[in-house]
């Protein structure tokens, strides 16, 4: 598909862009700007910035299509293309120095709501480490110039999986009785704090699964389509598809394991 390989290499060239801006704001150092659902919820000044970036380089390229931002909010285009976009994931990593976060920008077709819409192109760029992963639809998944792929490997020794926790306390109880659910079919699991981050290397095969709950659609927009052009599979606990009510990454050997242990009763 032509318009999608183009999109992505819109969205890798503005990636890059406003990775380079964010690291360039983390070296001068972090302002806050602002908590969001709860006070450990926060926005810094550059999140704002590399938004803004990010939406004016979209817009001036692409002036007909939509803009669903985690800052700025939506705005419904004509042209049936909708940009979906985090300007810092791991906000929190990014404030305390942890180079573990990134920018993500998706390009997606229909709709501009997660439980319709289908994602075709994607980047996720780290910039504290340089890497850049990326996806078009059919054309499948990579890190910078090389192809990469979910593990196929059978896991005797456990699955390495991440999750997240949400930011209202009053989630954690049950954040943890999920990870207690999962944690028999884990090697060990990880807390990297960057849901985007999560995907991609579960696409890489840096890790076997990933799963949480709470997330928005710029937090797994990009990532999800990565994983899949990685030959892995995305889902939740409603229709099939990630959301905020659970979000789950995987190879299809260990998917309906990790799904069912993670929505435990709910499934």
């Amino acid at each position: 598909m032509a318009l999608a390989h183009d999109l992505t290499t819109l969205a890798l060239e503005i990636a890059r862009e406003a990775g380079e801006l964010a690291r360039r704001r983390r070296t001068e150092g972090v302002a806050i700007a602002a908590t969001k659902s709860a006070l450990a919820d926060i926005v810094t000044e550059a999140d704002r910035e590399v938004e803004d970036l990010i939406r004016a380089r979209l817009s001036a390229a692409r002036p007909d299509d939509g803009f669903l931002g985690e800052e700025t909010g939506a705005e419904r285009g004509v042209s049936g293309i909708t940009w979906v976009v985090d300007p810092i994931d791991g906000t929190v990593n990014y404030a305390y120095g942890i180079p573990a976060y990134a920018v993500s920008i998706a390009a997606v077709t229909g709709e501009p709501a997660p439980a319709t819409w289908e994602a075709i192109a994607g980047a996720v760029f780290n910039p504290a480490m340089g890497e850049l992963f990326h996806a078009t639809i059919g054309e499948g998944a990579w890190l910078d110039d090389q192809r990469i792929a979910v593990n196929a490997e059978p896991w005797p020794a456990g699955a390495l999986l991440a999750t997240g926790f949400g930011y209202d306390p009053s989630t954690h109880a049950g954040d943890l009785a999920r990870v207690a659910r999962v944690m028999p079919l884990a090697r060990d699991l990880r807390r990297i704090g960057a849901a985007s981050l999560d995907l991609a290397y579960v696409a890489a095969g840096r890790l076997d699964g990933y799963f949480e709950r709470g997330l928005q659609p710029w937090d797994h927009a990009a990532g999800a389509l990565i994983v899949r052009e990685a030959g892995g599979i995305t889902g939740g606990s409603e229709g099939g598809r990630p959301g905020n009510a659970m979000t789950i990454a995987a190879p299809p050997a260990l998917y309906e394991t990790l799904l069912a242990a993670a929505i435990g009763d709910t499934h």
